[in-house]
């Protein structure tokens, strides 16, 4: 089965935990990566990754430099992703684990990109992004430009401001379906 329909049955099965039934345009993956570094070592952790639009791109860009890790709670993609990005370190788990499973690693986050939906943020997972990155780091997370007024979303947003000392949002990427922006986020408030 292609990478497309592998994405879309695990949609079908769980829409709550899988962000999309297709996975995301090379225009919101181009948005989602800019803040690697071109330089160093850095530290990049994905979270939902799926079965890699944004890995494949993330590992164009660090190009054996650096460390990639991907935290995916579906253990059906996170089979998907290990066996297609053997360099990329795949762990199955919950994304608010991050800050522990970083701490054993003994690392911490220059570089958070999300691919994880609106669901994943009813508890505190944007503290634990916040908790688990370096003081320099950036975050980024996508939304949809027809969802970004609900509710939910602005929770999501209100979260972002209150963990983050900036917060950015791109200009619309209508070369994704749905059409998307990209929050982009910058110094962590260690909360």
């Amino acid at each position: 089965m292609s990478n497309a329909g592998v994405f879309f049955r695990e949609f079908v099965r769980s829409p709550l935990t899988t962000a999309s039934a297709i996975p995301s345009s090379k225009a919101l993956t181009e948005q989602m990566v800019a803040p690697i570094p071109e330089r160093g070592e850095p530290v990049v952790v994905e979270l939902g990754p799926g079965t890699g639009a944004f890995t494949e791109v993330i590992q164009s860009r660090l190009d054996g430099r650096g460390r990639h890790l991907a935290v995916e709670l579906n253990p059906r993609l996170a089979d998907v992703l290990a066996k297609r990005f053997p360099d990329v370190e795949v762990i199955v788990a919950d994304a608010e684990r991050l800050p522990e499973l970083l701490a054993d690693r003994g690392i911490r986050a220059e570089v958070v990109i999300s691919g994880l939906p609106w669901a994943a943020y009813r508890g505190r997972l944007t503290d634990a992004v916040a908790a688990a990155m370096d003081p320099a780091g950036v975050f980024t997370q996508f939304t949809y430009t027809w969802t970004r007024w609900a509710g939910p979303s602005k929770r999501q947003l209100a979260g972002f401001r209150r963990c983050f000392e900036e917060v950015v949002l791109t200009r619309t990427i209508w070369g994704n379906v749905p059409p998307a922006l990209v929050h982009v986020m910058r110094r962590p408030r260690h909360v």
